[in-house]
């Protein structure tokens, strides 16, 4: 082989730059996503906690003859609740009375009786709620993405 053919052979340095650039695009682009992504799988798991919750409420009063937890029953309305997911945990469900808006910590659902829900608040952590009947209650939650509050009303 003559010197002219093993200088032809290879890649060059400019050649091999731009494909560790491209790859290094791709995993930033991965990378990016990644955490928005996750946030939004969490907030279905709390989203599906939230619809747990309300099942459970709906079977204390069952079991109570109509009359919906107050916060004297927390501790019987958990033993009603199962397989929550990792995002929200058993004994942060609380009960609360009715107020016009709930400020909701992270991680917490809270069951208001004789609540509707409205619009959420200005601020990420509150919800505002309407009156209710006495049979009608709303469980609410923060979400992570946007940093603002889901209530599902029954």
């Amino acid at each position: 082989m003559s010197k002219q053919q093993l200088k032809e052979r290879g890649f060059t340095i400019i050649e091999v730059v731009l494909v560790l650039a491209i790859a290094a695009l791709i995993f930033l682009m991965v990378f990016i996503a990644l955490p928005a992504l996750q946030r939004s799988q969490r907030d279905t798991a709390r989203k599906n906690d939230v619809s747990i919750v309300s099942a459970a409420v709906n079977s204390f009063s069952s079991a109570n003859k109509g009359k919906l937890p107050d916060s004297g029953s927390e501790g019987r309305l958990r033993s009603y609740i199962s397989n929550l997911s990792g995002n929200s945990d058993v004994t942060k469900v609380t009960v609360a009375v009715f107020s016009s808006e709930v400020d909701v910590a992270d991680g917490n659902i809270i069951v208001v009786t004789q609540a509707q829900c409205g619009d959420p608040g200005v601020d990420g952590n509150k919800q505002k709620l309407s009156k209710g009947t006495l049979r009608q209650y709303a469980v609410i939650t923060r979400l992570e993405s946007g940093k603002s509050t889901y209530c599902l009303e029954a």
